[in-house]
């Protein structure tokens, strides 16, 4: 196995951005009730994701960034993160979220990944517009996979994913060994194993030789 895929929110953060982009945006009981039906595969992914971007249209710009600068990695992920990368595992992000948290969260922690997969929420006249575009709106994550494994040259058979909704499901399909992280009901079927912790997951990583 030589390269990782990471899910971010829920996964390597323990916090969705649109909740918190929400919260603020004092719709946060409407934008929460919809994330959870599309973990649980009740909506599809890209229908909940415009539902959710256009519930936060109006959103000064400068309360969105004070959000995405705000967003933390889980304790323990950048370090496992920096340790992979050292050894010359790849990283990458996969993510239905938000490139600038994602980005903030890695700066914060003093690490990086060889790529980061992820959407936006374009901003007019000061404030977020209400759409969302990128890759993984109506992209699912196997395809990204697939393509991020490509440009690195790994087969996707030597790629893990690690994920906990309904919208990783293709990608631990198609990896070649599926880590689910505090997995959403129905789809730890879709694993190879679950953990529950950073600290389990790098031990994980240690039976299946990813480290030292």
């Amino acid at each position: 196995m030589s390269l990782v895929a990471f899910d971010f929110d829920g996964t390597l953060a323990d916090s969705e951005m649109l909740d918190r982009l929400a919260a603020r945006h004092g719709v946060g009981d409407e934008v929460a009730d919809i994330t959870a039906r599309a973990m649980r595969g009740d909506l599809s992914y890209a229908e909940s994701l415009r539902e959710r971007a256009g519930l936060v249209a109006g959103l000064d710009s400068t309360d969105a960034a004070d959000i995405y600068g705000g967003v933390r990695l889980r304790d323990d992920a950048g370090p496992l993160i920096g340790d992979l990368r050292e050894q010359g595992v790849r990283v990458v992000v996969l993510t239905g979220g938000f490139g600038a948290g994602v980005e903030a969260a890695l700066d914060a922690a003093g690490v990086s990944a060889d790529r980061v997969v992820s959407n936006r929420l374009p901003e007019a006249d000061g404030e977020l517009t209400g759409a969302v575009d990128g890759p993984l709106v109506e992209g699912t994550k196997d395809d990204a996979l697939r393509e991020v494994c490509a440009d690195f040259d790994v087969a996707v058979e030597e790629a893990v994913a690690v994920g906990d909704g309904a919208n990783d499901v293709p990608m631990l399909n198609a990896a070649g060994y599926a880590v689910g992280f505090e997995p959403k009901d129905g789809v730890d079927a879709h694993c190879d194993a679950s953990v529950s912790s950073m600290a389990e997951l790098e031990g994980l990583f240690r039976e299946r030789d990813l480290l030292d």
